[in-house]
């Protein structure tokens, strides 16, 4: 009786669908799709289109002008339509496929989006480090045993790892640290804006600033780097922190390489730390920007804490620190986890700040600078698509963790 009765409302429901304004939204829809393509193209090869109106090689900036404009009005208007256009052919089906439809409906653009813009160009890079330079002639897994045999990626490899593990922890560590502290100084808003002021700068220009501090003159010309004025002003010699030289003269002084080696493991010498050194001097450029953004985070989780189970165990007799590390870190693990993982994911791709200081050269390249040398100097497609994928599968088991995460748990 009750599936007669249900089958009978479903065949009323078809009978009352509005078939037009389906058909109508379908046809409207197609329309906009293939206005949004021709706006792709447009956007592709703006120059072609607007050689009628103004010469781009004499007037750039004007071309600038109209790409700007259009590709706001294009893209948010065009996708404005398509979600309406959507939520019109929804609303003309029947009530019980609506309930179904409509959330695929709503996340078919973004997926075809994603799929579009990540997923094809991962496909694609995939099998491009399959090929040679040229992207011609298979070469099978070449590719891959150059990337892990070649002395200059195993360098950047050493180097993502010293970024990994000293940037990464580093940042999380300092952040907490603050965070706790900060939450019981009378001057927390202060301290707190202070330390999150550089996540206001770029890092390229944070890249910018610390070459100042850094930079090095001669020993008969006045210092303008603060690290080396402040050295000089106490007596020493200027030293070139973003190269090997103060670690050649700080082995030199300390009896030469044989004194090292016979102290050090021989890798440890030439790969470790010994050889990184002086990539700790942009690791702090890279801490001193993050360290910010874990503490605020840090901060809101920590505030989420009841005072009443921190007094309590404060009557009971723990101690802070006990407290901090059986209560405070507990209770806000999610948020480390999700924290620690964003930034472990920054340290992986970090690009910007060893391009500025010093284009990855001295032994400070890392898997993405290498990545844009293959692309954009020696023009290799099939080395830079291996060392992107690298970098990709290297990110993976982070992105997934984090997922993992975010599903046990609330990180927030």
């Amino acid at each position: 009786m009750a599936s007669a009765t249900s089958n009978q409302h479903s065949e009323q429901s078809w009978n009352r669908t509005n078939f037009g304004s389906i058909l109508l939204g379908v046809g409207l829809l197609a329309g906009t799709l293939y206005l949004l393509y021709l706006g792709f193209k447009f956007l592709q090869t703006p120059e072609v289109y607007v050689a009628g109106f103004i010469d781009p090689l004499e007037q750039p900036l004007a071309l600038k002008s109209i790409i700007t404009l259009f590709a706001i009005v294009w893209g948010v208007a065009g996708m404005a339509i398509v979600f309406y256009l959507l939520n019109l052919i929804a609303d003309a089906l029947p009530y019980y496929v609506r309930q179904y439809v409509t959330p695929y409906i709503f996340v078919l653009p973004a997926s075809a989006l994603l799929i579009y813009t990540l997923g094809l160009p991962t496909i694609r890079t995939i099998s491009t480090s399959f090929f040679d330079r040229n992207n011609e002639n298979f070469v099978g897994w070449a590719n891959y045993a150059e990337v892990f045999s070649s002395r200059i990626m195993l360098t950047a490899f050493r180097n993502n790892v010293l970024w990994l593990v000293f940037g990464a922890s580093l940042s999380v560590i300092i952040g907490l640290v603050i965070a706790t502290l900060a939450d019981r100084s009378k001057f927390e808003k202060l301290a707190k804006s202070i330390i999150f002021l550089p996540m206001a700068i770029s890092f390229v220009g944070a890249g910018v600033i610390w070459n100042f501090v850094y930079v090095v003159r001669d020993e008969s010309s006045n210092q303008i780097g603060l690290l080396n004025a402040i050295l000089v002003e106490f007596g020493f010699e200027p030293q070139a922190w973003t190269t090997t030289l103060w670690i050649n003269n700080l082995v030199e002084s300390s009896g030469g390489i044989q004194a090292w080696q016979a102290a050090l493991p021989e890798w440890l010498v030439e790969y470790g730390l010994l050889g990184g050194a002086h990539n700790f001097f942009l690791i702090v450029i890279f801490v001193w920007l993050q360290a910010g953004f874990a503490m605020v985070l840090f901060s809101a989780a920590l505030k989420g804490i009841p005072n009443e189970l921190l007094e309590a165990a404060r009557v009971d007799g723990a101690s802070e620190l006990l407290i901090f590390f059986r209560i405070m870190i507990p209770s806000i693990w999610g948020t480390i986890v999700t924290v620690s993982t964003t930034i472990i994911i920054a340290s992986l791709k970090i690009f910007d700040i060893v391009r500025v200081m010093g284009r990855g050269q001295a032994s400070t390249q890392v898997i993405a600078t290498q990545f844009y040398q293959e692309i954009n100097v020696t023009n290799n497609k099939g080395l830079a698509a291996t060392i992107a994928v690298v970098l990709l599968v290297a990110v993976i088991p982070v992105m997934i963790y984090n997922l993992r995460e975010f599903s046990q748990r609330e990180a927030f």
